[in-house]
């Protein structure tokens, strides 16, 4: 079947969108993937990224831009973050600490959606903000499912293990303290697709003398019901 829209060079940029669909490349990477020509590739992904439509990792790797989340919530396309907003507020509200979702983005975990503790001590991740994939509990979250190539990469440099990956699985929640910032602790969960994969990562996040240096104890079962809630309305939705 031809899947050729008759506009050529937007048939290329689809190539390009696509092949990112599953990580970060670089331009060899690319070319290989698209099976386009390396100098078409090269004009392509430029222009792309001058328009935000891709971006770079912190190894210089092209990722999926930030233009494609801005698009998506303009035109109220994406479900997750339409309904996001009051889950993390009752979230926030359950457990008198500032409440989040994460993507992963290449390299880094982007904050797509918060809400704030209101006053006193917070751990304050305002949206849009770019977090390390090498600390957290929302990182681990993120990364316990991929597959065992992808885990062995991002294990490298990260101040987490294999063994706390295997218990994050196996609990369906990870915690951290002061693994991401000294004096922060948080706990996360994992929201899914329909068909199984970990898209997003549900956090909380606050300073350890409140959380404690066990706040999956406090607040796992909350972090986790929300986490389901949002599984729930892409299944609803067949995203």
């Amino acid at each position: 079947m031809d899947d050729s829209s008759g506009v050529g060079v937007l048939d290329k940029a689809v190539l390009v969108f696509e092949a990112l669909e599953q990580g970060p490349l670089t331009l060899a990477g690319l070319v290989s993937v698209t099976g386009l020509a390396r100098p078409t590739v090269h004009r392509l992904a430029i222009a792309m990224e001058h328009h935000r439509f891709l971006g770079r990792d912190v190894q210089g790797r092209f990722v999926l831009g930030s233009r494609l989340h801005e698009l998506a919530t303009a035109q109220g396309e994406d479900r997750l973050l339409a309904t996001a907003g009051p889950i993390l507020a009752r979230l926030r509200d359950i457990t008198g600490e500032s409440a989040q979702l994460f993507r992963r983005q290449g390299d880094v975990r982007l904050c797509i959606a918060a809400s704030e503790r209101p006053s006193g001590l917070r751990d304050t991740i305002p949206v849009g903000m770019q977090v390390t994939m090498s600390a957290g509990s929302a990182a681990q979250v993120l990364v316990a499912w991929e597959d065992s190539e992808t885990v062995e990469r991002a294990l490298i440099g990260a101040n987490f293990t294999p063994v706390m990956l295997a218990g994050v699985r196996r609990q369906g929640w990870a915690q951290s303290v002061g693994e991401r910032e000294a004096g922060v602790a948080s706990v996360s969960a994992p929201v899914r697709t329909p068909g199984g994969r970990v898209v997003a990562a549900v956090s909380v996040s606050g300073p350890i003398e409140r959380l404690t240096r066990a706040p999956g104890r406090l607040h796992a079962p909350a972090v986790v019901a929300a986490a389901d809630r949002l599984t729930e309305i892409l299944r609803r939705s067949g995203e």
